[in-house]
C-alpha cells in the first residue's frame, strides 16, 4: 500500500518504507530523474567533514551493474543525455535528463548510481586527488572562496560553518569502509525522495520505480545536529591574499526555511541588492563605479539563515563600499520601501521564480528541494501569492529585527594582516 497526495498537477507518492516518489507533469521534450538525499556537510562529524560530496564523486566511479569508470558516462552520453550531481549542506542530489522517450533509461541508471556504487579502493584513491583539485580550485576563486569563509565567520567550530568540500586533511584519510558505514546511516528510503519530471505517462513508471525501491527495508532517519549560535557584537574575519580586488561578504543571521516571514525577507533582500536597479547595485555600482558585481541573497536551512550582500571592490574604495551598505541597512530600519519599490521588487522575484521553473530539471530541483526542506508539495501559485501579500511594514520590521549592531557580519579577502581598520567601521549607530 501506498499514500498518494495530490497537488495540483504534481503528485507525491509516498512508499511503505518511507521513501518518497513526487511526479511532476512539464509539456517540453526532455525528461528528468531526480534522487535527493537528505544527507550533506551538516551531517558530518569533524573527523568526516568532506564525506557526503566525495561519495557523491564516487557513485559515478562504478556500480555493480556498470562497474568499470566511465561506463556510466559513456552510456548517458549515448543518450544524448545532461547529468551531473550536487552536494550541499543539506542534501545530495543525482540527476539526468533526456528526451522523454529515454525515460526508463534515465531511471535504471540514475537508480543504479543511489543503489549499487562499490567503492572502489583503486578509485577513491585517485577520486582524492580529483578532490584536492577542486578545493585548490575554490581557493583560486576568491568570490566563491569568501562565502565558505563568511559561514565559518557565523557557524564556527560546527557542521553549519565547516566547507561542503572538506579539508585536505580528512580527504587524504578517508577509508572505503567511511564511505560503506556514512551511506548505510543516510542512504535510507527514509531519507530518499525521488522526482521525475516531463510530458509522460506516469503510471508504468510508478510501477517501475516501486519494483526498484519498495523492497527496501525501512529505516528511522537519523537528524543533523542542532546549529547553535550566538553573537553579541559585530564579527570580523578576514583571509589574506595579494589581490587587485577586495572580495567580501557583509551580512547578518537570520531565520529557518519554514519562518514565516520568510518571503518578506526575500522582498527585502531584492529591494536591497538583487537586479540592476536595486538600492546597492544602483549606488555601488553605478553610481560610485566601485564594484563590477554587488549583489544580496537569502540563504534558509532547516534550523538557520542568512541574509548577506557579496561584494568585489576596488581596494581603494573598499571602506566605502561597506560603508554604503550599512547606510542601506539602516534607511530600512528607518522607513519602509515606497509602495512602487516594493511592486517592482515584488515583480522581480515572481518573474525570476517563474523563469527558473521552465524546464524539466528546474521543475525537478523546485519540487525535490521543497521537500527535503519543509516537508510539503507547495504549489508555485502560492508562493506567488505569499510574495503579494508582503506589507510594507513587515519589511521595516524585519530591517529592525535583523540589522543591529550584535548581528553584524563581515567576511573579506584581500591583501591585509589585520582586521582592526575594518572592526572601526562595521556600525550601525
Amino acid at each position: 500500500m501506498c499514500y498518494i497526495i495530490y497537488m495540483n498537477k504534481a503528485q507525491k507518492i509516498t512508499l511503505e518504507n518511507g521513501l518518497r516518489i513526487i511526479l511532476v507533469p512539464n509539456q517540453g521534450l526532455a525528461s528528468t530523474v531526480l534522487i535527493l538525499v537528505e544527507a550533506g556537510s551538516e551531517y558530518e562529524t569533524k573527523n568526516i567533514n568532506g564525506l557526503s560530496h566525495f561519495l557523491e564523486h564516487m557513485c559515478f566511479k562504478g556500480t555493480k551493474n556498470r562497474p568499470s569508470p566511465g561506463m556510466i558516462a559513456r552510456e548517458l552520453d549515448s543518450l544524448g543525455a545532461e547529468y551531473n550531481a550536487f552536494t550541499s549542506q543539506e542534501y545530495t542530489g543525482y540527476w539526468a535528463k533526456a528526451q522523454k522517450e529515454k525515460i526508463n533509461d534515465l531511471i535504471d541508471i540514475v537508480s543504479d548510481l543511489y543503489l549499487n556504487p562499490i567503492f572502489d579502493p583503486n578509485e577513491i584513491n585517485k577520486e582524492r586527488g580529483v578532490i584536492i583539485e577542486e578545493i585548490n580550485m575554490y581557493e583560486d576563486i576568491p568570490m566563491r572562496k569568501v562565502t565558505d569563509l563568511f559561514l565559518n565567520l557565523l557557524y564556527g567550530d560546527q557542521p553549519a560553518g565547516w566547507d561542503v568540500a572538506g579539508t585536505k586533511e580528512n580527504i587524504k584519510k578517508l577509508k572505503r569502509e567511511d564511505f560503506i558505514k556514512y551511506r548505510k546511516k543516510h542512504y535510507i528510503p527514509s531519507k530518499t525522495i525521488i522526482v521525475v519530471s516531463g510530458n509522460l505517462n506516469f503510471n508504468p513508471i510508478v510501477l517501475k520505480l516501486k519494483k526498484i525501491f519498495a523492497s527496501l527495508p525501512s529505516k528511522n532517519k537519523t537528524l543533523k545536529p542542532k546549529t547553535i549560535w550566538k553573537q553579541t557584537k559585530p564579527q570580523v574575519k578576514i583571509k589574506f591574499k595579494e589581490s587587485d580586488q577586495d572580495h567580501l561578504v557583509l551580512g547578518v543571521h537570520a531565520f529557518s526555511i519554514n519562518h514565516p516571514k520568510k518571503y518578506a525577507l526575500q522582498v527585502l533582500s531584492n529591494i536591497l541588492g538583487e537586479g540592476m536597479s536595486s538600492r546597492l547595485f544602483t549606488r555601488i555600482r553605478e553610481e560610485l563605479g566601485a564594484a563590477y558585481y554587488i549583489k544580496s541573497g537569502v540563504d534558509l536551512f532547516l534550523d538557520h539563515g542568512y541574509l548577506a550582500v557579496s561584494c568585489g571592490a576596488r581596494q581603494s574604495d573598499t571602506k566605502k563600499v561597506i560603508q554604503t551598505i550599512l547606510e542601506e541597512f539602516k534607511k530600512l530600519k528607518k522607513e519602509p520601501p515606497t509602495k512602487d519599490e516594493i511592486e517592482k521588487s515584488k515583480n522581480h522575484l515572481i518573474g525570476n521564480f517563474i523563469l527558473s521553473l521552465e524546464t524539466s530539471d528546474e521543475l525537478a530541483s523546485f519540487y525535490g528541494i521543497e521537500e527535503v526542506l519543509t516537508q510539503k508539495l507547495i504549489k508555485p501559485e502560492e508562493i506567488i501569492n505569499k510574495i503579494k501579500a508582503v506589507k510594507p511594514e513587515e519589511i521595516q520590521k524585519i530591517a529592525q529585527m535583523l540589522f543591529q549592531n550584535k548581528n553584524l557580519n563581515l567576511a573579506m579577502i584581500g591583501p591585509y594582516k589585520k582586521s582592526d581598520q575594518f572592526k572601526k567601521i562595521l556600525s550601525l549607530d
